[in-house]
Order: structure tokens, then sequence, then C-alpha cells
């Protein structure tokens, strides 16, 4: 056997030994680390509900290999925080190895009880400390913790959650979520505190739940509020003196509180104002990222919603949805949603003023239009139908980007009632599909009284939902004096008597 077979394996296990020795050889820190950030700002949360993981990436950046003694929280064991280094989990970490030019990844969380400060919020800080004595290096973390009334069903017996029945299916069975009623102490939301709701909150039989001016309150996952027989829902929120704060608006949003589910639909479920619900009013509601904003249905002579002053939108469905209802709504704006932003589905009577359909959505397509108006509906038991007793749009906008915002459909034996005055309406018809179709014939003034087509509508920043008009806007003074009469004051609270606008808003330059 030649002399190089009895030396090879020696070789081998001579560089495999180096290779080991040299993984254990590190160089202690120095406080010489840097960091992806200095301080870490886990955006803000409600008391005893865990944040989102956010990252703190931590650098080697010269060419030995060191060890950082100890990564800790300075409060220690009794820290809020939770930490994750490089996979492990755990509060307080020895001998943490770094390659040369190389890094590491701590994953922070954190859920903090507000209710041992005794404040509404409170600002909780600790701090990530790296190594000690001269080469201490500290990173901080900072969470603003908001206190909150918690409304959830209760835990059963056999340890499912608590359910509420909602409808009737074709069979005659119970459709039940999971839910709870409301008890007496429970029907005056305030804005003492917001409100975090888990399931649907039901208002019961002949009671009234009232939101009063600047309540806030948050849907999580599936929730929602649930309006009962003969139960009524009334929001009155107020105009406010600033624009950003919102200070009198009723706000009603997903109870994800950092700013990337700030636009993010279908966070939370609807309200559902139900069959026999009576005299339900909103105003100043700022309504945004549910699956559907408002399902209202049920029609029984008096309106079954007055909606004012009101915004819904990023909805990932429908922003507005009437079914076999009776909807009033006066300086209404309907924004951006996955499928239709207002949909008055299988008859009913409603009429719109001063109000600004529109739909400009963004996150994916979208096979609606901005406005829908249909006398049937198709239904698991086949179809039904309805008569539309009256649909009227006056002064308002609807538009989008699609070519055809404005649908409707007729079974062609009910009841069809539609009226479109002094509207700025987006209905490109390019390849003329429409063109033999009766309901879309613009010169019916039985139907259409001065109707604006396809022009610019100004916007301020549609993508974004905001959708105050400039002064290049058609709808600039084009609106009807007779009907601004009716809404004197526009969604901000500007008089447009004198030279009214088409739309919820009267035009402003823009910023």
């Amino acid at each position: 056997m030649p002399r190089y077979a009895y030396l090879l394996p020696l070789a081998v296990l001579f560089v495999l030994w180096g290779s080991c020795r040299k993984d254990l050889e590190y160089a202690p820190s120095a406080g010489n680390l840097e960091f992806s950030k200095d301080t870490v700002f886990l955006d803000t949360i409600f008391t005893n509900i865990g944040s989102s993981t956010y990252t703190l990436k931590v650098y080697n950046r010269t060419r030995d290999d060191i060890e950082v003694p100890s990564i800790r929280l300075a409060k220690g064991p009794n820290s809020d925080y939770r930490l994750n280094v490089d996979g492990v989990a755990g509060k307080e970490f020895r001998n943490i190895p770094i390659f040369a030019e190389d890094s590491l990844f701590i994953l922070i969380e954190t859920t903090h009880d507000i209710t041992t400060s005794a404040q509404n919020s409170f600002l909780y800080t600790d701090a990530l400390q790296f190594d000690s004595g001269d080469d201490l290096q500290q990173v901080q973390l900072v969470t603003l913790v908001r206190d909150a009334i918690f409304l959830y069903p209760r835990t059963l017996a056999d340890g499912e959650k608590e359910t509420i029945p909602i409808d009737i299916d074709h069979e005659g069975n119970e459709i039940r979520v999971e839910g709870f009623y409301l008890d007496d102490s429970q029907l005056d939301f305030t804005n003492e505190k917001p409100y975090v709701i888990y399931g649907y909150a039901a208002v019961p039989q002949d009671k009234t739940l009232s939101i009063q001016p600047g309540s806030r309150v948050h849907f999580h996952k599936d929730s929602g509020i649930f309006v009962s027989e003969n139960a009524s829902l009334k929001i009155n929120g107020a105009l406010s003196s600033d624009e950003d704060l919102m200070e009198n608006e009723v706000i009603f949003e997903g109870d994800r509180l950092e700013p990337e589910f700030d636009d993010i639909p279908g966070q939370w479920g609807t309200i559902w104002l139900s069959d026999g619900s009576v005299d339900n009013v909103i105003e100043h509601l700022t309504l945004k990222n549910a699956t559907i904003g408002l399902f209202v249905e049920g029609h029984n002579g008096s309106p079954t919603l007055t909606l004012k002053n009101s915004q819904l939108y990023n909805s990932a469905s429908i922003n507005l949805w009437g079914k076999t209802t009776s909807i009033i709504g006066e300086n209404c704006v309907l924004g951006n949603s996955g499928h239709i932003s207002l949909y008055l589905n299988n008859g009913g009577d409603y009429i719109f003023t001063h109000s600004t359909i529109a739909n400009y959505w963004q996150n994916g397509f979208r096979s609606g239009s901005a406005v829908e108006l249909d006398n049937y509906a198709i239904g698991q038991s086949g179809e039904v139908a309805a008569d539309l007793e009256r649909a009227q749009f006056l002064n308002c906008i609807i538009d989008g980007n699609t070519n055809i915002e404005l649908a409707l459909r007729s079974n062609g034996s009910n009841t069809f009632d539609y009226y479109f005055s002094h509207c700025l309406i987006k209905f490109k018809d390019s390849n003329g599909n429409f063109s033999e179709n009766p309901l879309y014939d613009f010169q019916d003034s039985s139907h259409f009284e001065q109707p604006i087509l396809n022009e610019d509508t100004d916007f301020w920043n549609a993508k974004k939902n905001d959708f105050r008009i400039g002064e290049a806007s058609f709808g600039k003074a084009n609106a009807a004096e007779e009907y601004a009469l009716l809404a004197p004051f526009d969604i901000l609270g500007i008089d447009r008597t004198a030279s009214p606008d088409i739309g919820a808003y009267q035009n402003t330059p823009k910023d």
C-alpha cells in the first residue's frame, strides 16, 4: 500500500480538528456591535393583547468571530417583553456567538396589563442590554399601551363559545354565529375608552345601542354588531373641528393598531341591521376595513336606516348593502371596496342626496360596479323578487376606475323605479354593449335629469379614499340648488347653498 494512503486519514482528522478548534475560538465583544435601529417602537397595543412581532438585527462588522457575553432585558425576568434570539425564546441569553461580518436576529413581542398603572394609556418601556460594564450597549424598547373595554361571548361549560341566531336557512334551520347579547349596562358606548368586540355583539329586541361622539370601536376577526328585530342602533357622531384627530367622529375599524394594518380590508365582519330592526340612525361614522361595512335588510314603511355625514370604505366585499329595505343617505362617502361600493338589492326604497360613491379599488381584480341596483335576488331556494319602489340619487357622484360604474338589473316584471338628477356618472360603454338596453337611456328625463357623463371628478386622492374634489372637478357648481337645500352643509360642515357642488364635498384647493 502506498505511503500516502496512511497519511490521508491523518490529514483529514487534522483539518477537521482544526476546523472545530476555530469554531470555538471567539474574540470577546468590546462594545462595537451595530444595530438596525437604536429604538424599537412596538406600535400601540391594547391592554393584555399581544403585539405583533418586531425584528432587531445585530451586526458584527469586524473580521473576527465574536461572542456576546450576555443579551438580556433591563427589567429582567419580570419584563413584559419577550425575546427570541436566533430561534431560542427567553429573556436572558449567555455567550451568543456572531461570526465575522455576520449578524443575528432578535424577535421582540410584548403583552402588558395597563391596570397596574391606573391610566387609560401608558408608555411601557424597557431596554435590550448587550454585555455589561464599559462594553454595555443598549437598544430601547417602547410600546404605547391603551386601556379598553372588552366585550366577548362567554365560554360555555362544554368549552364552546356562546352563539346567537342571526338568520334562517332555506330549510328553516337557525344560522348561528359566535356572539352574545349586550346587557343594559353595555348599551351606551362613550369616548372614555375604546371598545374591543370579539364575536357579534347583539342588540336585544326592544333595546337601543347608543354610541356617543368620539367613540372608538374595534372589532376582532369575524366580529361585528347585530341589531335584532325591534331593536335600534343610534350612532351619534358629530362634526369634528380637527380633520386629522376627528375627535367627535365615531370610528369603527379592526383591532390591529399597527400602521401596516391601517388600510388592510376584511379585518372584521359587518354591522348587520336585521330584518325588523327599526329607526336606525347613523351620523358622522367612519367605518373601514370590514368584510361588508353595513348590511341592512327589511322594510316596514319607515326608513330602516338614516345615514348622514358618514364614510364607509375599504371593505373586502361591499361597503353598504341594502336588501329589500329603506335607506335615506345624505352626505355619504362610499369609497373603495373589493366588489361593490353601494348595492341596493332585491328592491326597496332609497334616497341618496349629495353623496359620493366611488370605487378605485387597488387590491386586485374587481368585478362589481360602484353602484348596483336590482329588484331580484338568487337564493338557496331559487330566485326571489321585490319591487324597487324608489331609488333616487340627487346631486351625487358615481365614479371609479372601471368603465362601467353603474349597473341596473330588472327582472322585467317587478317595479323598477330609479331616478338620477344632476349626477356625475362614470359610464363608458366603449363597445356598445348597453346601447340597446333602455335602462341606460341617459336621454330619458324620467330616469336621468341633466346627467354629466364621464367627466373629471378631480378627487384629491381616490386611491387613498380621499374623495374631496378640487377646483377642476366637473362637479363644481353643477348641483341642483333645490336638492342642496335638503342638505345645506357638506360632510365637513361647509355651507353649500350659494353655489352647490355635486357629491358630499364642496370643492377646495388641493394641498
